[in-house]
């Protein structure tokens, strides 16, 4: 049981952090105590079905997700695509926004240097970026 209970507050902390909130927001959305939160958070205790929902609609995912950690897509979840989504899963919103700008840029830079290997070998193509500085 522990183990459950330690898993959920992780996930339930990785889609915290994800969605830009403080431990103080979510307990306020989810009409528990910051020290409750803390304590689920932790896997020290566990959570009640009705608190399961709330803390699950103030997360913005279906309560099932609280209890996975597989992605859509199971074999998604390992190697370097698995790091990476453990990392990305702690970012806020806001900095979720600028990587996925960078992926798209670092796309775009892909597909370019593809089109120019098949079109001129020894061409090469420089894509510039215009970042927002914080």
């Amino acid at each position: 049981m522990a183990d459950l209970r330690k898993r959920f507050g992780e996930l339930l902390a990785a889609h915290r952090r994800r969605r830009g909130l403080t431990q103080e927001d979510l307990a306020e959305a989810a009409g528990l105590s910051v020290d409750m939160i803390s304590k689920i958070e932790v896997g020290a205790t566990g959570a009640r079905f009705p608190s399961i929902e709330r803390l699950a609609q103030a997360v913005q995912v279906d309560p099932a997700e609280l209890f996975t950690s597989d992605l859509p897509k199971g074999s998604m979840n390992r190697g370097a695509f698995g790091e990476i989504s453990a990392k990305l899963s702690s970012l806020p919103e806001s900095d979720l926004v600028w990587v996925n700008a960078l992926l798209d840029v670092a796309l775009l830079r892909g597909q370019g240097q593809s089109m120019a290997k098949s079109k001129r070998p020894m061409g090469r193509r420089t894509v510039l970026v215009k970042t927002k500085t914080r």
